[in-house]
């Protein structure tokens, strides 16, 4: 009977292919919307605390699990699910909660030409809707990261309904567990583990079971990483050179060369993670001076810059409860 079970198909050969299928997701939000981003295609994005990097990955998760129109009234989302991995363990879902009324009043607003917020009522059976697409999982160390992974395929299916709608995997952030993994390969030479609990080992096996998940369900990844620095010190190590890096010296990391684009992103996680990322965009509040003489409201102006491939510009842009706006 098990072998039957086993046996049993559970998608018609037109679910798969337009469940793998690469088609070019929908334009994103700033600052993720220069490229033409795929699925399959891994974002890292890069930037000092705080600098709106969990709040851009939670504008685009909004988009995504809000329906392209409900009850007559058309909200431009792509009712779609999303993975949300948390490694930093602060999401706030009322914090999400808050951002989707917001969001979702915004727009009823326009559509109706509602008045005072305080006498708008929120649906909540939509509210419910949106946050079913919206998939969470919390981890406590890379162990427990590595394991959600493996199971990752598992836990989709006993959601069918919404597995093969998964558009986004979000991991907040990618190096969370950098310290405590790097002062694993501290543990003595004779040790049976020191292999499996390495830096370089367990970023590896990370970077594999992605690459598992992803061939039998593409979808686009994207990952904040926190700089190594604040933004205050950018000046001063644009100027002073910095040594080359080899493999040897920090757990397989790339060769660091100086220049202005190194100064924006120190990198610091293994050549497993590094060779894996195929963009890589560097977010960061601007200076007060530019504020001053750039915009006419108090907002804080970030800069978005594309670090890979490297793009000749910065997007400004501010972030609101109601979205992410770009500002000339």
């Amino acid at each position: 009977m098990e072998i039957r079970e086993w046996l049993t198909t559970d998608e018609t050969a037109e679910t798969y292919l337009s469940r793998v299928s690469t088609t070019r997701l929908p334009l994103l939000l700033p600052p993720l919307h220069r490229l033409p981003l795929r699925p399959g295609n891994v974002v890292e994005i890069v930037g000092p605390s705080p600098s709106g990097k969990t709040h851009i990955l939670l504008q685009v998760a909004i988009n995504c699990i809000l329906p392209k129109e409900w009850k007559g009234v058309s909200y431009g989302g792509l009712e779609q699910s999303v993975m949300f991995i948390d490694l930093d363990c602060r999401f706030d879902i009322l914090r999400l909660l808050q951002l989707l009324k917001l969001r979702i009043y915004s727009v009823c607003q326009v559509s109706n030409d509602l008045g005072d917020a305080g006498n708008w009522t929120c649906d909540e059976e939509l509210i419910h809707k949106c946050l079913e697409r919206f998939l969470y999982v919390r981890c406590y160390d890379s162990l427990e990261f590595l394991a959600t992974l493996k199971t990752l395929s598992y836990q989709l299916q006993t959601r069918k309904e919404f597995a093969s709608k998964v558009y986004f995997m979000m991991i907040d952030s990618i190096g969370a567990y950098y310290w405590v993994d790097r002062a694993s390969t501290s543990m003595p030479l004779g040790s049976n583990n020191r292999k499996i609990f390495s830096l370089q080992s367990v970023t590896e096996a990370v970077v594999r079971e992605i690459k598992k998940f992803l061939r039998v369900q593409p979808m686009l990844v994207l990952a904040t990483k926190a700089t190594v620095f604040a933004d205050k010190s950018v000046p001063n190590d644009i100027k002073r050179p910095f040594r080359k890096w080899s493999s040897e010296d920090a757990a397989g990391q790339h060769t660091m060369e100086s220049s202005p684009e190194n100064a924006l992103h120190r990198e610091y996680m293994p050549l497993a993670w590094q060779s894996f990322v195929t963009h890589r965009i560097s977010v960061r509040p601007s200076s007060q001076e530019y504020r001053a003489s750039n915009c006419t409201t108090d907002e804080q102006v970030y800069l978005g810059q594309w670090l890979l491939p490297s793009l000749g510009f910065k997007d400004k842009f501010v972030i609101r409860d109601v979205g992410i706006i770009a500002v000339p």
